[in-house]
């Protein structure tokens, strides 16, 4: 490589990066303004506007805007949903947090670990209210029929999303370990994939236009995109660079967690590794030891189960960007189509 010169792969992650903060710059006064200024501050809005401080990825937002603009619409119709979507991203964040158990979010102590559950459970529940209050902006300006069909979006979402992470936990409460790969990706479906993709290409195409009769298109593109993108996380936090990756590295062994990365160690193991598994996970995660966690590393790169998870990555990845051209048939090729396709490719090629 030339000195001073970024390798391609390098420079076409920091292009999309670049991209993807320029579609959160455009969403961050909607969630600055969105909640009041009163009282009570410290115990509510105040830890709301540092928790939204902590700049995420934005995903959700850029996927909304992009595919609102690709369709032709205006910028002043989506940016207030998009910034719902971000606002809702964030609440569950903060739940997700208590109900794993995880001690980090993007590099700091976790609401919870800082201001005690009760205290995030109630700035969760708030941040919920306040998406329900932006999406009802954009709603107001798409026209009646329009705004009936984005409530019915929100709905679905929500559904899902909470039905997704009720499998997850109800899997490590009850130490459901023989969970299998299609488990997995019914799970991912519901918790990661209609929230954080097939939604907001559905909910950007609906204010370009609030008549369009197809929003289905985009739900296999966005399956296959969230599960590219969710395997990909899982690798990240087993492997990934703490600072990059923003979470606790391992936290989903020390949480206990059923991934698909799991799902293959359990299909390969013997029966002795199997039971000392099960045994490992029947604990709670502040009964886990060290030398647990490090036994579970020596099993899932004995089974080259992370590899076994890329490849699986990789194709769905590829199956995302086969449908790119039906989920946005009509829209006119430009830079927001090229960020939908950029996306695919940042889902699975996150630096670790």
């Amino acid at each position: 490589m030339i000195e001073g010169k970024a390798a391609p792969a390098e420079a076409g992650m920091a292009d999309f990066s670049a991209r993807l903060q320029r579609y959160r710059d455009l969403i961050a006064p909607y969630l600055r303004d969105v909640a009041p200024d009163r009282e009570p501050k410290r115990h509510l809005y105040g830890l709301i506007e540092d928790h939204l401080s902590r700049s995420g990825k934005g995903l959700r937002p850029a996927l909304a805007i992009a595919t609102c603009r690709a369709f032709g619409g205006r910028d002043e119709d989506v940016l207030s949903v998009a910034a719902a979507l971000e606002m809702l991203h964030n609440a569950f964040l903060i739940h997700d947090d208590i109900e794993d158990g995880s001690e980090l979010r993007r590099d700091r102590p976790a609401m919870y670990v800082e201001q005690g559950v009760p205290l995030a459970v109630n700035v969760g529940d708030a941040m919920q209210a306040l998406s329900i209050r932006l999406a009802r902006r954009s709603a107001e300006r798409i026209g009646p029929a329009g705004a009936w069909r984005m409530l019915d979006e929100f709905d679905h979402m929500l559904m899902e999303s909470l039905e997704g992470q009720a499998i997850e936990i109800g899997w490590v409460r009850d130490n459901h370990c023989p969970v299998t790969e299609d488990d997995y990706l019914l799970m991912t479906l519901k918790k990661t994939c209609w929230y954080s993709f097939i939604h907001p290409c559905r909910i950007g195409a609906l204010v370009a236009r609030p008549d369009d009769p197809d929003l289905d298109r985009f739900n296999r593109f966005g399956y296959f995109l969230g599960l590219a993108f969710q395997l990909q996380d899982d690798i990240l936090n087993l492997v990934g660079e703490a600072k990059k990756y923003g979470k606790e590295i391992g936290g989903d062994l020390w949480e206990g967690k059923r991934t698909l990365i799991l799902a293959d160690v359990f299909s390969k193991a013997d029966k002795l590794e199997t039971g000392r598994l099960r045994t490992i996970l029947a604990k709670t995660r502040a009964q886990r030891v060290a030398r647990e966690i490090e036994w579970m590393y020596v099993l899932i790169r004995k089974y080259g189960s992370i590899d076994h998870a890329s490849g699986i990555a990789e194709q769905f990845a590829e199956a995302a960007a086969r449908e790119v051209d039906s989920a946005f048939a009509g829209a006119p090729e430009g830079e927001n189509r090229a960020f939908v396709r950029d996306l695919i490719s940042y889902a699975v090629k996150r630096p670790r």
